[in-house]
């Protein structure tokens, strides 16, 4: 786990003794008795950046002493941390960052930008940013290819961007008069000894997608998440102000349309860019393959060649590790496959590192395919003891998976590719080896699924492509059907509605009867968003979930689930709505929920179209789940690239017509075009085709293999403890979807990694600052017995 931290104190100390972070720039530098603070550097000062409690940081002061709030000074630091600069507003990097990771670029003397991740501007360019930053123009940090985050100082006035999506999030806190800030919330609440949110905890159980429940909340009491699009800025530690950099879409109908193949060259040269900006990066390998001596002086191995029975994959593994150079996933969809192509296609050698194991330079691209081998038993399970058939859900499933093999077959066959398959079997089912795993930043999903995609990403390369990501920032939320009547555009809902009438009509049984219903229906729904106000549909989801009814349908069927597309459509034309685990929480919990969307509403009255914003939200909580992905499956060495999340690729797919995005089949027709640019045309059959429910199958299977497992997690959860469920109501609905019912297995997972996250929390032992100065109890000290419990939220008083 990587991140940064900084903060900025309000008040200089008493006293300007050595060590302390409260020297200003005018005063003498307590090493070489010169005002200039980059005296040391040239006239050999006493800087030592490996004494983390005699450094003064490349720009001179002493950045691990902090005014602590009872008046007294004392040595704080985050573990493991490097400086990047010190002074009253200090800032560290925190984990294995590579090298080329931090970039640190100085304007001039107190004017200086750090950027962390990998950014594909030169430094001239970050210079440029850091002067239009100074001038207020602060958008221009977030406008570079890459991933990245970019903290901007200019005097005692910092700056410090999150993303587009939210897959580098910024938090802040108030402390010690000033205001600390991190790309990880629990830093700060260790650093404030916060205690657990629970109102933010159930409002991710019970509307994981509503901004409106979560705000600008976290997990840990006090600490605050700046929103995606927006930017944190600090001026002399005391004043902090939240502004957003990203312009809002308009509500004027009568705004020209856009073009559409120039939004589509604009997505394509986006994800070129993207690509791109990591292909040029410094390459890297670990230890083992390029045979590095380590600081105790203990050589690796080099690959020692061909192994009788074993391939290349098999000696990497062996050695542990991922492979040198650039890979990819090819999963068969459109997403992954894309990237794969582009990052073969692009000039340059994307293989790996010269001289690393057997290879050379310019070998292909390594793409790798996950191969399930348990959905074909998880569609028939009759042979397994136990177990029961579960119906057509499960053969899509299959039927899925099959054709996804097929076509990343046949996409490796570029010769510029390199392709292995990576089998798993019950062992890389979802739920598996729950007992071990990382503590994540935040619970999120992908918890329940990290040893499946460690195993996977296990036989990548130290720099791997994901395509997570693509079907939020590209597709159409169903929601913007309410947006093309809004604009009067109401023959554009023709291709969309037919793709569902078709779809339902070819599900088979009884639904090709409503095939014929399916436009009146849509239509109805999506003309019910477009006249329901913003503030009318946000009470409503909140009315419902006090309603008794919603947790009395707790164990009713769940048809959302991949039955039927059009119900899964129709559900999601709505303002607000519960998420699949709200069936399972408690009255209280809920009605807590309740509380925080009202006052939302009453509070933070939206202008913004229906589907614009239920789009934001659907892509703030992917991004979301992804980094707790990269977290929960981190492989050391190893960097994931997602450069759907990058804030170009999202800019560009925002300026997309909604009547090309709401088209059955746009995401695949857009990505198509844009390898067509950059000189890919032959694609296999079926490109583009929906896999939806490959995920839900493995979902199940993992239900029903881990299920005794399930039941003991939760036979006293924490959740429980927390009153945000009740331990019977869970064990239940694990033991029916276990046994074949269709429920929403989405939500036991929400409820599993929850539980998992709350777990493994309250487990650590120590904190991430050391120090005299360092906090004395952790974050989450009192766990979650009721006096740890906070006032609740409670909707403002009528005026």
């Amino acid at each position: 786990m990587r991140w940064l931290v900084g903060w900025s104190s309000a008040a200089a100390t008493p006293d300007r003794r050595r060590g302390s972070t409260r020297s200003t720039a005018d005063s003498p530098h307590p090493a070489t008795g010169s005002a200039d603070p980059h005296a040391d550097r040239d006239s050999g000062g006493s800087y030592n950046p490996r004494d983390p409690y005699d450094s003064y940081g490349p720009y001179g002061y002493a950045q691990h002493t902090a005014h602590i709030p009872d008046g007294s000074d004392g040595v704080l630091q985050p573990v493991g941390a490097q400086v990047l600069w010190g002074g009253p507003d200090p800032l560290w990097a925190v984990g294995d960052w590579r090298p080329d990771e931090i970039r640190v670029v100085e304007a001039q003397p107190g004017h200086r930008i750090a950027v962390f991740g990998c950014c594909g501007a030169s430094d001239d360019e970050l210079r440029l940013g850091l002067v239009a930053a100074r001038g207020g123009a602060f958008r221009h940090l977030t406008a570079w290819p890459g991933s990245y985050t970019a903290v901007a100082c200019v005097g005692r006035r910092i700056t410090i961007a999150a993303d587009l999506a939210g897959a580098r999030p910024v938090f802040h806190v108030p402390w010690a008069g000033g205001t600390a800030y991190a790309t990880a919330a629990l830093p700060l609440a260790d650093l404030t000894e916060a205690e657990l949110d629970f109102g933010h905890l159930a409002a991710l159980l019970a509307c994981p997608d509503a901004p409106e429940a979560l705000g600008e909340g976290t997990p840990y009491r006090g600490v605050r998440r700046v929103p995606p699009g927006h930017a944190l800025i600090v001026r002399d530690g005391g004043s902090r102000e939240i502004a957003g950099y990203e312009s809002s879409a308009s509500l004027v109908v009568g705004a020209p349309p856009a073009d559409p193949e120039a939004a589509v060259a604009g997505v394509r040269d986006a994800l070129v860019d993207a690509v791109r900006a990591r292909l040029t990066a410094p390459r890297h390998a670990a230890e083992h393959d390029v045979g590095v001596r380590e600081v105790r002086d203990v050589r690796a191995e080099r690959d020692p060649g061909p192994v009788p029975g074993m391939g290349p994959a098999d000696r990497q593994r062996a050695r542990g590790g991922p492979a040198p150079g650039v890979g990819a996933d090819l999963s068969g969809g459109p997403a992954s496959g894309t990237l794969a192509l582009l990052a073969a296609g692009l000039p340059g050698t994307p293989g790996t590192v010269f001289g690393s194991g057997a290879a050379s330079a310019g070998e292909r691209l390594l793409a790798v395919t996950f191969n399930d081998l348990t959905l074909s038993s998880a569609a028939h399970p009759e042979g397994t003891p136990g177990s029961v058939p579960t119906g057509r859900y499960d053969s899509a499933g299959v039927a899925g998976h099959l054709a996804e093999l097929e076509r990343a077959h046949a996409i490796a066959e570029n010769p510029r590719l390199r392709h292995v398959v990576v089998t798993g079997s019950e062992e890389t089912l979802p739920y598996a080896d729950l007992e071990n795993g990382p503590l994540t930043d935040e619970p999120g999903p992908s918890l329940v699924t990290a040893e499946r995609h460690r195993h996977r990403l296990g036989a990548g390369s130290s720099d791997h492509f994901l395509g997570s990501g693509a079907r939020q920032v590209i597709d159409a939320h169903p929601a913007r059907l309410a947006d093309l009547l809004l604009d009067r555009r109401r023959r554009h809902l023709v291709r969309p509605v037919a793709a569902l009438a078709r779809a339902e009509g070819e599900s088979g049984g009884q639904l090709v009867g409503r095939s014929l219903l399916v436009p009146v229906t849509v239509y109805r729904a999506a003309r019910r968003l477009a006249r329901t106000p913003y503030r009318d549909g946000v009470v409503e989801a909140a009315a419902q979930l006090r309603d008794s009814s919603f947790t009395a349908a707790a164990f009713a069927p769940y048809p959302e689930g991949g039955d039927s597309a059009v119900d899964a459509s129709v559900a999601a034309l709505t303002w607000c709505r519960p998420g699949p685990a709200a069936r399972w929480l408690t009255g209280e919990a809920l009605a807590e929920v309740s509380l925080r969307l009202e006052a939302a509403a009453q509070a933070r009255p939206s202008i913004e179209r229906p589907g614009e914003r239920r789009s934001r939200a659907a892509l703030a909580r992917a991004a979301a789940d992804h980094r707790v992905l990269e977290q929960a499956a981190e492989i050391r060495n190893q960097r994931l690239h997602a450069p759907f999340f990058d804030n170009q690729v999202v800019r560009a797919a925002g300026e997309l017509p909604e009547a090309l995005r709401v088209r059955p089949g746009a995401r695949a027709s857009i990505l198509r075009a844009a390898l067509a640019g950059a000189g890919v045309h032959e694609l296999p059959p079926g490109w583009g085709a929906p896999t939806h429910a490959t995920h839900h199958a493995a979902l199940r299977a993992g239900v029903r293999l881990a299920a005794e497992q399930l039941l003991e997690l939760f036979r006293a959860p924490l959740l429980a403890e927390a009153g945000l469920v009740e331990a019977r109501v869970v064990r239940q609905a694990i033991q029916r979807v276990a046994r074949g019912e269709q429920l929403p297995v989405e939500g036991i997972a929400d409820l599993v990694s929850m539980e998992l996250w709350l777990s493994r929390l309250l487990a650590r032992r120590g904190t991430c600052w050391i120090g005299s100065g360092a906090p004395r109890h952790r974050a989450a000290a009192a766990g979650v017995h009721p006096d740890a419990r906070y006032e609740r939220i409670l909707p403002p008083a009528a005026g």
